[in-house]
């Protein structure tokens, strides 16, 4: 993972750093790809109150980038609630992840296909455009409930027996 860590008009010491490489670090027992992480710390001076932001940026695989944003009157609390607010996320994440899992494609093959139907694929008899009546004597000559055909302008029709013995067109 890679974590990049800025200063804004203050300056960043070994102590701040170490303490947001270790709130980060903390985001690793989640077992998320987290690609990298990008931690921007300003002090805001605006209207006479003296406070400071923090804002994570965190890059995941497959998924957007999470931002936060805190702001507090102690460096450190900023920090720590910031991280605080992405382990939320983080763990929100990787909840819906490991409970929505979906299943191996071989037992859901077997669920969907455990009674006695089967399903075999077909090719269509000709894929050269015919008529609809030419198709309408087709179904009516075979004993199938339907039939699909591409008619003269080029679109894929079916066409099929209705239960009182007429036929519609799809």
């Amino acid at each position: 993972m890679n974590l990049s860590i800025v200063g804004k008009q203050l300056e960043l010491t070994e102590a701040i750093k170490t303490h947001v490489e270790n709130g980060i670090n903390s985001l690793n027992k989640y077992n998320l790809d987290i690609i990298s992480t990008r931690v921007v710390l300003f002090a805001d001076e605006n209207s006479g109150k003296n406070s400071f932001n923090a804002e994570f940026a965190i890059n995941l695989a497959h998924k957007n980038t999470i931002v936060i944003k805190q702001n507090n009157k102690d460096l450190y609390v900023a920090i720590d609630l910031a991280i605080e607010r992405a382990k939320k996320v983080l763990r929100r994440h990787h909840d819906k992840i490991t409970n929505h899992k979906i299943k191996n494609i071989a037992v859901a093959k077997t669920e969907v296909f455990d009674n006695e139907d089967e399903v075999v694929p077909t090719r269509l008899d000709s894929y050269k455009p015919i008529e609809i009546e030419d198709a309408l004597n087709e179904l009516k000559e075979s004993n199938k409930n339907f039939f699909v055909f591409i008619d003269m302008d080029d679109k894929m029709r079916t066409i099929y027996k209705k239960t009182d013995n007429t036929y519609g067109l799809y």
